[in-house]
């Protein structure tokens, strides 16, 4: 399975890299997707092969917390990418006579760049909170991988500032791009129904 999602992903990367009819912003996009799908299946599958193939069931606390911050913050940047699919798709069908305009190459690199640093600055602190913090109790996660709430719990110490935080990032970036990405596609369906005939929500 991973080997099929290595080569998947770099097959989307590698087709519009060379094929010049498919470098315009949605392409693009779809590239940043399967880049971060590539990072997520390497940061996790490799570890959780060697989980069930050679009962490897250690990992250092270190590891952990790096895995822990790589999951986290890849998820952030997906999201925002998918926001600014979503974005795209609004402005090429409610606005397309301006699409080429906003939405530029340089535009989208710029939102990549944009969505790899929000990711960072948000869940960078997530290890940060987690790694002066005590660990006495059982140290057996619920997951093959490490994730935020999961070592957290393990702590015997107040929690509350890593919990506090860690909602907060996740509203303020997957919750509130979800809610962008509705409204994004409402006004898209919204734009389409007013269409003066079937022919021509058709060809939308």
């Amino acid at each position: 399975v991973y080997i099929l999602a290595v080569t998947g992903n770099c097959t989307v990367m590698f087709i519009v890299k060379v094929e010049p009819s498919l470098h315009a912003p949605m392409y693009f996009f779809l590239c940043m997707l399967a880049a971060i799908d590539l990072a997520l299946s390497t940061s996790t599958v490799p570890r959780i092969l060697s989980f069930y193939w050679f009962g490897t069931r250690e990992i250092s606390f270190g590891a952990c917390l790096v895995q822990m911050f790589l999951i986290h913050t890849l998820s952030a940047i997906e999201s925002t990418v998918l926001l600014a699919m979503a974005v795209d798709r609004y402005v090429a069908i409610c606005h397309p006579l301006r699409h080429a305009a906003i939405l530029t190459n340089a535009a989208t690199v710029k939102i990549g760049l944009v969505a790899m640093a929000r990711g960072v600055l948000f869940f960078l602190p997530l290890p940060l909170l987690l790694l002066p913090l005590p660990f006495c109790r059982s140290r057996v996660l619920s997951h093959s991988f490490c994730l935020h709430q999961d070592v957290m719990n393990l702590a015997c110490a107040n929690t509350t500032p890593s919990i506090v935080y860690g909602l907060t990032a996740i509203l303020l970036v997957m919750g509130l791009d979800a809610i962008l990405i509705c409204l994004s596609y409402i006004l898209i369906l919204k734009a389409v129904l007013r269409l003066a005939s079937w022919k021509e929500r058709l060809k939308v």
